[in-house]
């Protein structure tokens, strides 16, 4: 019994590029793969690029990934405002007691 090869990212690109070139018939003999195992490489290449390779990606992992990408990025943006926000305020006061101070 074959023990099962892990292909990486790259090799993966390569194959399908290789198989549009030369035709998937001989690519897949010469490199020992199925074709449904070429095919499924080849869908998830197309319908998410790359990051259709990674274990387990889905569309909708893909799209779940993009929104709290999205979330995170907005909560650090209000965070920023938050924070320089109480910043202007701290600076504000020392200069209203400064000022007070002086005046007395």
């Amino acid at each position: 019994m074959t023990e099962k090869r892990k292909f990486t990212k790259e090799e993966k690109l390569q194959l399908i590029k290789e198989a549009a070139e030369k035709g998937v018939k001989i690519t897949l003999e010469k490199h020992g793969i199925y074709p449904a195992t070429y095919y499924s490489w080849k869908t998830k290449f197309e319908s998410m690029g790359e990051a259709g390779f990674r274990h387990g990606m889905t569309p909708e992992h893909l799209k779940e990934i993009n929104r709290l990408e999205k979330e995170n990025a907005l909560l650090k943006k209000l965070l920023a405002e938050k924070e320089l926000e109480g910043h202007l305020k701290t600076e504000l006061l020392k200069k209203k007691y400064a000022w007070a101070r002086k005046k007395n």
